[in-house]
Parts: C-alpha cells; sequence; structure tokens
C-alpha cells in the first residue's frame, strides 16, 4: 500500500502521531506501508525565513537553483526525519530514502505546457518529469520489516536534483511495486463537485468534465491525474481521502463506511 502523506496531516501535532500509529498498526497486521511525503507548508515557511516568495504554475513549485536546495534540505533533512522519528515513537522501523537511493527516482527537467495553449511551455526549473523507478531499494526495506519514508527528490543523468511533485512519486510508486492500494491524503474530504459535495466515485470522463469546468484546478490536477494513471495501471483501489479526520488511514482500509473519493479506471 503507497500511501502519499501531506496536508494538515502533516503539521498538526495529534494529526501526526495517529499517521505514525497507523501504519505502524498496518504493518503488524502484514500490509506493506510505503510512505512518500510531500512538505508544502514547511518549504514555503523555509522560504519566507529567506526572504523568498514561492511561486506556482498550473499546481507546479517553480524551482530556481537556491529554492531546491531549500527543498531539500526541508524535505529529505527535516520533514522526512520528523516522519522517521514519529514511527520509531510508535513502536514501529522506518527507513528515510531520497531518489538518489539506490537508484530509486531517475527523473529529468519537466516540460510544463500551458493547459489552454499546448505550444506554450513554461519553465519551472529544476522540477522533475519521472525517467524510470527502481523499487529494489524499496523492497529491500520491506522485507527487512522496515517503512520506507519517501522525499519526492529524483536525480538526473549529471546527478542534478530534481523536485517532483509527491502525488506523481506516489502514484508512479504504486504502479512500480503493483500495489493492491493508493491513498492520497489531503486537506479536503475527497474531491468535491462545484457546490462542495462530496464525490464518492470518479471516471476518467468524469475527471474530464470537472478540470474543463474548472472544478478540478491548481494542486488537485497532479493529484487527480497520478491517481488516474495508478487506476489504469492495475493498482485495485486509489482514494482520495481526508487527512484532517483522526486515524484517517485505518477509517478507510479497516471501515466498512465509503470514505473520500474512489478514482476508478473506466
Amino acid at each position: 500500500m503507497v500511501i502519499k502523506y501531506g496536508g494538515n496531516a502533516m503539521t498538526d501535532p495529534a494529526l501526526q502521531q495517529d499517521f505514525a500509529e497507523d501504519v505502524v498498526l498496518l504493518k503488524l497486521v502484514g500490509i506493506n506501508p510505503v510512505v512518500v511525503h510531500g512538505g508544502g507548508p514547511q518549504i514555503e515557511a523555509a522560504l519566507k525565513r529567506l526572504g523568498k516568495q514561492g511561486q506556482f504554475i498550473q499546481g507546479m513549485r517553480v524551482t530556481d537553483a537556491e529554492t531546491m536546495e531549500v527543498v531539500e534540505w526541508v524535505l529529505a533533512g527535516e520533514v522526512q526525519q520528523d516522519i522517521v522519528g514519529l514511527i520509531h515513537q510508535a513502536g514501529g522501523k522506518a527507513g528515510g530514502l531520497t531518489g538518489r537511493d539506490g537508484g530509486l527516482i531517475h527523473a529529468r527537467k519537466l516540460k510544463l505546457l500551458d493547459q489552454k495553449d499546448p505550444r506554450i511551455e513554461h519553465d519551472v526549473g529544476q522540477v522533475g518529469d519521472i525517467v524510470a523507478i527502481d523499487p529494489a531499494v524499496v523492497r529491500a526495506l520491506q522485507d527487512d520489516q522496515f517503512i520506507p519514508v519517501v522525499s519526492p527528490i529524483g536525480f538526473g543523468e549529471h546527478n542534478e536534483s530534481y523536485n517532483i511533485n509527491a502525488d506523481v512519486v506516489a502514484a508512479r510508486l504504486a504502479m512500480e511495486l503493483q500495489a493492491e492500494k493508493l491513498l492520497m491524503l489531503t486537506n479536503i474530504p475527497g474531491v468535491l463537485d462545484k457546490a462542495g459535495a462530496l464525490l464518492p466515485e470518479l471516471t476518467p470522463r468524469q475527471i474530464d468534465a470537472l478540470v474543463d469546468d474548472g472544478t478540478i484546478s491548481g494542486g488537485m490536477i497532479p493529484k487527480i491525474s497520478g491517481a488516474l494513471d495508478a487506476a489504469r495501471s492495475g493498482v485495485k483501489a486509489v482514494h482520495i481521502i481526508d487527512g484532517r479526520v483522526p486515524h484517517a488511514l485505518l477509517l478507510e482500509v479497516l471501515g466498512d463506511q465509503p470514505f473520500g473519493t474512489m478514482i476508478r479506471a473506466q
């Protein structure tokens, strides 16, 4: 099971503890969780301390060389280590990884085409597009009873670093591992319609319509497209769930009530 961990669940201390306990419990009952974390609020806070303002184009963070340095030390040095520590505190064993470890995430510079006019290409700096994922190091940790915690940083052919959207990394990793389930924790109950009502299920056709009318926009676009790719590639269950709910993971995995939005392949 691949879990994208982001949003409020990462910044509220009580929810952080709940998440760590849930992940440890899943491992104990024989499920192999792999955590891929974001860190948007933490990166924003670090950039502000340096007097830099974060910029986004179509939900992607514009990442110049200085911003890339901040992204690396915040994600791999701070956020990842916090999660690893919380899992240990909850009685589990975790190992932190970036894309460089074991050649996990090989990337190249992302060509971001304009949604309205594909002839226009936006330069978003050191933002990566995944070339290949080699999950051998993730499997090795799992087999040794560790819970892998992955920071979404890839490396290029000249050993340069790339900031990759964590939703995209989680989706691709779920595909490569042939995961049974991909869970994406967010700051909302799931995907909402224009009136703010939860959509419990979405098909590709419904997703296209929601993007066209602007219901799905910004940072939700890479999340949904990654979820859809995973569903189409054989990941049996793909869910976008509310990370603000205490023990959201256990409610989704072990509960019998529909929770969040399920993305269907067709």
